[in-house]
């Protein structure tokens, strides 16, 4: 399936593309809203500007693949994998991302606001400065990940793991650090509201 058959089909309200294949399309600023693309293979798909808010994106495979400035407001990624992907300011808040695999994925300036991120593979991820305010991380897997500079305010870290996370400079406002494994944290200049701790 190529990039005017699915837009074609779009745009006479065909929403269903369930277990397409699409690696390496390019579908660059389009505006994809509420389309299922559940279980396709998009590995290596640029998707960098495209509106898919409230897209169904389940079990997708979206390896290495570009989804830098992406809108998936609201989509659902469960079980998606995204390892090494570009997320780079990509909008994801209120997202269901509940066990998805982001393994190595670029989440830099990322906005993942009240997204649901239970369970879910973050080992190595770079979160740089990504906005997780209110996110549920329980269960997640955030070993190696790089979150200096990001806001976890209010952030669910119920029986996350930790171990060699870097959290400098990062906001935990309002964050129950108490079940947390901190073994391996690199914990210089965590702010917790007015407080710093080294």
């Amino acid at each position: 399936m190529n990039v005017d058959h699915i837009l074609k089909h779009y745009s006479a309200g065909n929403r269903d593309f369930l277990q397409v294949s699409l690696r390496q399309v390019n579908l660059s600023e389009f505006h994809l809203s509420g389309i299922n693309l559940g279980q396709a293979n998009l590995t290596r798909a640029n998707l960098s500007g495209a509106c898919l808010y409230r897209a169904n994106l389940s079990e997708a495979t979206l390896e290495q693949a570009i989804l830098w400035r992406t809108d998936l407001r609201e989509a659902l990624l469960i079980w998606a994998c995204l390892s090494k992907a570009c997320l780079i300011r990509a909008n994801l808040s209120k997202a269901d991302l509940h066990k998805a695999i982001l393994t190595e994925a670029d989440l830099r300036l990322a906005d993942l606001r009240h997204a649901d991120l239970s369970d879910t593979n973050l080992e190595g991820a770079d979160l740089r400065y990504a906005d997780l305010t209110g996110a549920n991380l329980a269960g997640a897997n955030l070993s190696k990940a790089n979150l200096a500079g990001a806001n976890l305010s209010n952030v669910d870290f119920y029986n996350s793991k930790m171990a060699k996370t870097v959290l400098s400079r990062t906001n935990l406002r309002h964050t129950d650090l108490s079940c947390i494994n901190w073994d391996g944290v690199e914990k210089d200049e965590i702010c917790l509201g007015r407080e710093i701790v080294f």
